[in-house]
This record gives structure tokens, C-alpha cells and sequence, in this order.
């Protein structure tokens, strides 16, 4: 028979898991638990890494892990310190012994791997938080007494200056000495009484992650989860998170408060069997290639729907955190991740490489990414390689130096009904996809790439089918609307002028010369683009047969942010709702080229685009953008 056990913080060691005789740790009920089970946590910070031993066994038969129904649950990967000298001015320290980390001490840990970029400067995966504010890390002693106070810093994507969030958090330092016996922590709180205020150090991976795979069908919701010393996560390594599932299926997280990880907060991704970081050790072979190696790898150790994925990420505030809210390669597959709160994901730039966004997936096959707000983060969400049977819908982006990144994938994927409105709003560097009904505010970036192919797959399924560079086009734009301005080059579609416009063009221009694969790398993908409206310097494509173009209408987009709820404010020009499109399906939207598959629900059953961002049912003809209520003149609608 199922059973429900109890821990709270006047349980004991020896206590049997009762409501009467708690246990005092949750891995105390980690242990106890199989399937059926739930563990109850009762009101307390419990500092300690919870490692589920056994897994569920089906979605009816799971092991759940919950925070009593209205007490406040709190899981730390940190530990108060206590006990501080001070040095000089305003710098103390805290001498540890070393023994207290065990195994793994993240003040020797540095932060490595696979296309981490800033080498130059070693950071660790120790962290210091001065009343829960995490401190920042300098190189030495001497660097410690008088920290300028920095406002801005280099965006290395985009080569621009952004403002820092907190200027005078910049000066809140610390530095950390380690040696065989004792591991030495220096810092600079300003004119703060360390021994007077909560000051916590890094000292544990995880909050919640099984040490082994495999550990299915668990559920975790209602914590507070935060401070985890989680290392930088490449595809091509472990992907260890504050919270995660390490290469299992089934699992539910919602409901959490989520914040410091040092790297990824919740991971869905793979583990180190399939590659760790070889590229960086061995330095023979480009990451590139010991990636498609990690495919293949996992391909014949069994990642499949039955074995590996079919996760849920739901209704969590993730933030705070150095380079994920969510992370994810292979693990992801099948997955539904919605109405998650992500915000300052990367934002105090410590460190920087090529893996890091709010939502960071690789070969997020038939994954449905939906519902979720996504602001002031260094990149919202970026999906990279095998991207198929993907859906990202009615998701709201704002104040992110960049909002979406579609990389090297061939589709089908789907981007509907969501609201971009960062100045870096769209980065398509892959082909294969169908934008639909939505509202894009910002700069857009599209560009082949012809030195890297990457895999393809049957439908709905991990079964490699194939291979392909990434050519451009084979794109589909439907009812979106595009907002130009002064500084947001490539607004709207214009930018694919130089390919065609159906698929017998294609077919017909890539055949003229009698050529093989230099003529398909030649001539532009089709592209399918109509009913879409464009605004205020947003540019068509120029054999778009139907549209609406207003280049000297300024809409005054803006995404008010009250807390609690938000607002999108537009001006639209006269007669706007008058401009429609017809609701976009498998039915109307054109399969795509290389990897020869329609756009569908995963289960293989016809998608219908007929709800829009507010989840109001769409007309047969509907206007364009992501509300269905928009109208000429002043728009002002609450979007949460």
C-alpha cells in the first residue's frame, strides 16, 4: 500500500517517518520511498542534497516529494557561516576546514568545459550571499579593498555595451584561498556586519538530483530550492542542475521557487557516458564533432520515448541564475515545459560561452515549450540542433538582450502566437520552421550555415534519418506582425529575398545547370510568406502577395511589467483588424524539404493554430499577431 512519510525539522534520525515521529532529512525519506509513496516536507530550511534512491514506476504509480499544503519548504545547497574576523576596511574572512566539502569543494572546482568562452579569467563553482544576494568573485587578494563600482559590460554576441542590473552589487566581492586543511574565504560587504546578517556560502552540486540514472516517474513541487555549486553544462558533457531528473523519464517539477544555481538551475539533459567535455581535454576534434558522436552514442545505449524524456517543467519561478533556468540535451525529448516565470538567467555575466539562455535545449524533439515569461535574461530561449516536432507557443519575451535562437536544426518546429519584444528579437539560423500569428518587435537575423551538417530524425521518434547542412528558408510566415525602428535592422522578412517562392521554383533552379549538391547549396529554399503586417520600417518580402505595410507608423510597443500582472500596450493604424488571416494547420502549412515530414501534434494527430496567446479561440479569419482582440488605435490588454 501507498504510503505518505513525513520529515520535519523536530523529526530525528531515528524517527520512522510518521506524522507523529518525522523524519529529520529528506533523504532519510529518499531512502524509505518506492513507488505509490509520497514524501511530505514539513516548514524548515533543510540544507542538504536530496538524492531520490528509487525511481516510480508509471505516471499513476510515481514517488512524490511535496511542501505541506501552506508551509514554507526551503532546500539549500549552502550552509551558514557564522564566524568572521575582519582583515581591513571592509574585507573579513572565514577560515573552513576543508573536510566540511567531503569530495567536492567548489572553491577548487572551476568552472570548465566544452565552448565555455571567457578562459582568460578562472571562476569557481563556490559562490558567497550576503542576505540571499550572491557576491562576485575576484582573481586575487589585492583586488579585494577598493572594487569599482561597474554600470556596463561587453555583450560578446552581439559585440554591444549593456547595462550591468546592479551596479552597486559590483562591489560586494569575495576570493577564496584552499589548501589541503582549510579553505580560506575573503569578502568585501561593504560596510555590512557579516556576523549581523545572513551570509551563506556554496557548499553542495544539487538541492535535488539522483546520484545514478534511471530514477523515473518522480514528482517535486512546493519547494524553495536554492545555492547549488552546478557546473557549466555543455551538450557534450554531464548536465548536473540545482534540480534535476539525470537521464530518467517521467518527471514532473512544478510549483518551485528556484533561484542561484551557479550554472543550470533545472537540467533534463545527459549524462557523461555519451562524452564529458572532450573536446576540452583532449583537444583533438572540434566540439562539433564529439557532439554527433554523443548522438550516436546515446542512440545505441538506448535513449528512446520508452526509456529517456516525456518530462513536465510547470508553473516554477526560476532566476538568479549563471547560465540556465532549464537545460537540456537528448534528455528533453518529449517534454512539456509551460507557465514558468524565468528571469535574470546569465545577467551578472561572471562568465560566458555558448551555451547559455533562460531555456537551453539540443534535439528538443517533439518538446512544447508554451505559456512561459521570459524577461531580463542575456537570451530567452535557444534551441540548438534537431529541433523537430517542436512547438514554442504563446510564450512573452521583454527586456532580454535577445529573445529567440533557432540553431542548425531542419524542422518541422513551430513558433506561434508569442510576443518578442527585446531589441534582439529573432536569431533563425536554421530552416524548416512555420512562425505563425506572431507579435515580433526587434531585430532580425537569418543566415545559413554550410560547414556544419547535423542529424534529422524519423517523426516522432530519436531513429537518425539523415543529415544536413542548414541551406536557410524552407521557412513559413503567416499573420505575424513585425515592429521595425531606427536601430532594428532586418525587421520583418525582407531578408529573404534572394530565395524562392514555392517549391517547384526550387526544384526547377536547382536543376538547371545539371549540378549535384553545389547547385542545392546555390539556389534559396522556398519560402512561404503572407498576411502578414509590417510596421513602422519592418520590411516584406518582396513577392509577398498579400499585406499590410504602414513603414511611417511608430506603434509604441511596450510590455508594462506591474508584478503581480502586465500589460501590452500598441497603437495599431486605422483599419488593422480589417487585415486577416485564415487560422494555419497541417492541413494549410506546407511539409517541409529535407527532412520530408508535416507539421503535427506528436502523437502524429493534425495541429490546428486556433487559440491565441490569451488561449481565446480564433475566427476563421483572424487579424494578424498573437490576440485575437487587437484593433486599430490604442490597445492596451492584460497578458498575465
Amino acid at each position: 500500500m501507498a504510503v505518505e512519510y513525513h520529515v520535519a525539522k523536530n523529526g530525528s534520525d531515528q524517527g520512522q517517518g510518521t506524522i507523529s515521529d518525522p523524519f529529520l532529512t529528506i533523504n532519510q525519506a529518499a531512502s524509505a520511498a518506492v513507488a505509490g509513496d509520497t514524501v511530505t516536507v514539513h516548514e524548515g530550511i533543510y540544507r542538504e542534497w536530496v538524492k531520490p534512491r528509487n525511481k516510480g514506476l508509471s505516471n499513476s504509480r510515481r514517488i512524490t516529494y511535496q511542501a505541506a499544503a501552506g508551509e514554507k519548504v526551503v532546500i539549500k545547497g549552502s550552509e551558514h557561516v557564522r564566524e568572521w574576523e575582519p582583515v581591513e576596511g571592509n574585507i573579513w574572512t572565514a577560515v573552513l576546514p576543508s573536510s566540511i566539502f567531503g569530495a567536492f569543494n567548489p572553491y577548487v572546482e572551476e568552472i570548465f568545459g566544452d565552448w565555455l568562452v571567457t578562459v582568460e579569467e578562472t571562476k569557481h563553482l563556490g559562490d558567497v550571499y550576503l542576505n540571499g544576494k550572491s557576491l562576485y568573485e575576484v582573481s586575487s587578494y589585492d583586488q579585494l579593498a577598493e572594487p569599482a563600482e561597474r554600470t556596463e559590460t561587453h555583450d560578446l554576441w552581439t559585440q554591444q555595451t549593456v547595462p550591468l542590473p546592479d551596479p552597486k552589487q559590483t562591489t560586494y566581492v569575495w576570493y577564496a584561498e584552499v589548501n589541503e586543511e582549510y579553505t580560506i574565504l575573503y569578502a568585501n560587504f561593504q560596510n555590512a556586519d557579516p556576523n549581523q546578517e545572513l551570509v551563506e556560502i556554496n557548499v553542495r552540486r544539487s538541492c535535488f538530483y539522483p546520484e545514478v540514472t534511471g530514477v523515473d516517474y518522480i514528482t517535486v513541487r512546493g519547494f524553495e530550492m536554492a545555492h547549488a555549486a552546478t557546473p557549466w553544462a555543455p551538450p557534450t558533457a554531464d548536465q548536473p542542475g540545482l534540480i534535476g531528473a539525470n537521464w530518467s523519464k517521467g518527471w514532473i517539477i512544478e510549483n518551485n521557487i528556484i533561484h542561484d544555481a551557479k550554472c543550470s538551475a533545472v537540467s533534463i539533459g545527459k549524462e557523461a557516458s555519451t562524452g564529458q567535455n572532450y573536446r576540452s581535454l583532449r583537444k583533438d576534434k572540434p566540439g562539433y564533432q564529439y557532439q554527433l558522436e554523443s548522438v550516436f552514442t546515446a542512440e545505441r545505449m538506448g535513449w528512446s520515448k520508452e526509456n529517456i524524456g516525456s518530462h513536465i517543467i510547470r508553473n516554477n519561478t526560476i532566476y538568479d541564475c549563471g547560465q540556465n533556468a532549464i537545460v537540456g540535451h537528448m534528455g528533453c525529448i518529449f517534454s512539456e515545459i509551460h507557465h514558468n516565470h524565468i528571469y535574470n538567467i546569465a545577467v551578472k555575466r561572471e562568465f560566458w560561452g555558448h551555451e547559455i539562455a533562460g531555456i537551453k535545449l539540443h534535439a528538443p524533439i517533439d518538446v512544447h515549450i508554451h505559456h512561459n515569461r521570459i524577461h531580463d535574461c542575456t537570451l530567452g530561449i535557444w534551441l540548438d540542433w534537431q529541433t523537430q516536432g517542436t512547438r514554442i507557443s504563446k510564450n512573452l519575451f521583454y527586456r532580454n538582450h535577445r529573445d529567440l535562437f533557432i540553431e542548425v536544426s531542419h524542422g518541422p518546429y513551430i513558433v506561434d502566437h508569442n510576443i518578442l519584444t527585446s531589441d534582439n528579437a529573432l536569431d533563425n539560423v536554421a530552416q524548416g520552421g512555420a512562425y505563425i500569428n506572431n507579435l515580433i518587435g526587434g531585430k532580425m537575423h537569418q543566415r545559413k550555415v554550410l560547414n556544419r551538417s547535423t542529424q534529422y530524425h524519423l517523426p516522432h521518434s530519436t531513429k537518425i534519418a539523415g543529415f544536413a547542412l542548414t541551406y536557410g528558408g524552407d521557412d513559413r510566415y503567416y499573420n505575424n506582425l513585425f515592429v521595425g525602428g531606427e536601430a532594428f535592422e532586418g525587421a520583418g522578412t525582407s531578408h529573404y529575398k534572394q530565395y524562392t517562392s514555392s517549391l517547384p521554383e526550387y526544384i526547377e533552379e536547382a536543376n538547371k545547370q545539371n549540378g549535384d549538391v553545389e547547385e542545392f547549396e546555390r539556389v534559396g529554399q522556398p519560402v512561404y510568406i503572407n498576411r502578414n503586417a509590417y510596421l513602422n520600417g519592418a520590411e516584406p518580402y518582396e513577392r509577398e502577395e498579400h499585406k499590410l505595410v504602414d513603414e511611417d507608423f511608430n506603434p509604441k510597443l511596450s510590455v508594462i511589467d506591474l508584478g503581480g500582472e502586465g500589460y501590452l500596450a500598441i497603437n495599431l493604424p486605422v483599419g488593422y483588424e480589417d487585415f486577416k488571416g485564415e487560422i494555419q494547420s497541417t492541413a494549410t502549412l506546407p511539409r517541409v524539404r529535407i527532412v520530408d515530414a508535416e507539421f503535427e501534434n506528436p502523437d502524429g494527430s493534425e495541429v490546428i493554430l486556433d487559440t491565441d496567446f490569451l488561449d481565446e479561440a480564433l475566427n476563421a479569419q483572424s487579424p494578424a499577431g498573437p490576440i485575437t482582440q487587437l484593433k486599430s488605435g490604442k490597445n492596451y490588454i492584460r497578458i498575465w
